[in-house]
This record gives structure tokens, sequence and C-alpha cells, in this order.
């Protein structure tokens, strides 16, 4: 699948005091462009400097042919998914939490490669965690 990239920023989840502010902005920013598509969203994850608590480039894309820069997700890659319960506040939030506790007890070997958000059409909101 190939994602062409509409915005980006790099932060870190635990350095930058102002990671909330400065993700929220980047989607606010990108979806005001995008108010008459109607395909999946992806929030994208790549160029990580270590592993959760470090640096890494967060995009927002889409399955579109806009031209510009894209994110190749490669088919032969393993993942494992996660469904966020959208009725939660913060449910996005909350998901990363428990996947990086699952990473801390042993229980998910993250390869650290590109993974993404999925927030389809009608609402349903999925985590895709790249596995070594």
């Amino acid at each position: 699948m190939e994602l062409n990239v509409l915005s980006s920023i790099k932060t870190n989840n635990f350095e930058d005091p102002n990671m909330p502010i400065v993700i929220g902005e980047l989607w606010e920013r990108t979806t005001a462009m995008l108010q008459d598509y109607e395909g999946a969203i992806y929030g994208v994850y790549d160029t990580y400097m270590s592993n959760y608590k470090g640096d890494y480039r967060l995009s927002v894309a889409v399955e579109s042919s806009r031209g510009g820069e894209t994110i190749r997700i490669k088919d032969d890659q393993k993942y494992r998914v996660f469904s966020v319960d959208k009725e939660i506040e913060q449910g996005v939030y909350k998901m990363w939490q428990t996947i990086w506790g699952l990473e801390e007890a042993g229980d998910l070997q993250r390869a650290y490669t590109v993974d993404f958000e999925r927030y389809s059409p009608a609402g349903e909101i999925e985590i895709y965690i790249a596995l070594k």
C-alpha cells in the first residue's frame, strides 16, 4: 500500500512537553484539507530514532494519487492490529499506553519500521504495529 503524505512532524512522546499540542495541530491543519475526501485517513509513524521513548516522525496520509511524498507500507510486513474503542475519551492515546505496556512486559516485539493508525470512513479506528 502506498500512502500520500499530507503533512508531517517530528516529536517525542516523553521529552517534548508540547507533544499533545503539536500532534493536535498537525491533525487539525491536515484534516481541514480533507473536507471532501471520503476514504480512510492514516496517522503514520516512522523514522524512529530508537523505541517508543525516542524521536519519531508522524505523518497524516491518505490512499490517493495526489503526488508529493509517499510512504510505502510493505505487503509482507506482519502487523498486530489493535481496535480502539472510540467511545472512550482519548481512546487512541490510551491504546498507545496499552501498546507500550505490552512492549515493556515483553509481550509485543515491535519492528519500529512503519506503524500506523487507520481511521475508516465509517468511524472505526485501528492501530497497526509492525512486528519483528
